[in-house]
């Protein structure tokens, strides 16, 4: 599936792949395509809130929209 984030308050941490970490800022967004590894998503403050919007286009098709790596 793609997925389109958007960061609607605070500060986002991410890593895509081998893609750098990126923090995005309110009003700031990214888009993941189909099989990416998402290796990093996590509020970028220790003391501040953070919300994002996730929306995912899958194939209806699709099984799995997450899996667990470790």
């Amino acid at each position: 599936s793609f997925i389109f984030a958007y960061v609607l308050s605070g500060e986002i941490e991410s890593k895509v792949n081998d893609g750098p970490t990126q923090i995005y800022r309110a009003g700031e967004s990214w888009y993941e395509p189909p099989a990416a590894n998402h290796l990093i998503s996590r509020n970028a403050s220790k003391t501040k809130p953070a919300k994002l919007l996730a929306v995912f286009v899958a194939d209806s098709d699709e099984k799995e929209l997450t899996t667990n790596i470790e």
